[in-house]
């Protein structure tokens, strides 16, 4: 008799920690998830200032517009840019020593965690921009 009480009190504790389980195990996936794609997008932006920051130095030391998207896009090879992600303000024949140049690099990083579609926009859209004076 007192196995059976023993195994009835056993049995329906360990059956308490699996509907515990049950219960939460979403919600921490979730929080892990959520945590993976905000150092995703964190990430991708500092890749992206600094590809941008690396286009305008290139810029404001003489470089065309080719060579400015080109060191952008070498910069920054993981966010798999194009031609039309890189914008260069002002255009090659406008710029003089002295006057300010601005590299704007765009991106869109796609989510990993399902739910976050409905609370962001998704793709996430990423934007740095960088203004350095033509030398």
């Amino acid at each position: 008799m007192k196995e059976l009480l023993w195994g009835k009190i056993f049995g329906s504790r360990r059956a308490q920690a699996l509907v515990e389980l049950a219960l939460i195990l979403p919600l921490l996936l979730l929080i892990v998830m959520g945590s993976l794609d905000t150092g995703r997008i964190l990430h991708s932006y500092l890749v992206l200032s600094s590809a941008g920051r690396e286009g305008a130095r290139v810029g404001s030391v003489g470089g065309d517009d080719a060579e400015i998207r080109e060191r952008v896009m070498e910069v920054a090879p993981t966010l798999n840019l194009t031609e039309s992600d890189i914008s260069v303000i002002p255009e090659q024949g406008l710029r003089n020593p002295g006057t300010p140049l601005t590299v704007k690099v765009t991106c869109r990083i796609e989510f990993i965690t399902p739910f976050l579609d409905g609370l962001l926009p998704s793709p996430f859209p990423l934007t740095a921009v960088t203004t350095m004076r033509v030398e």
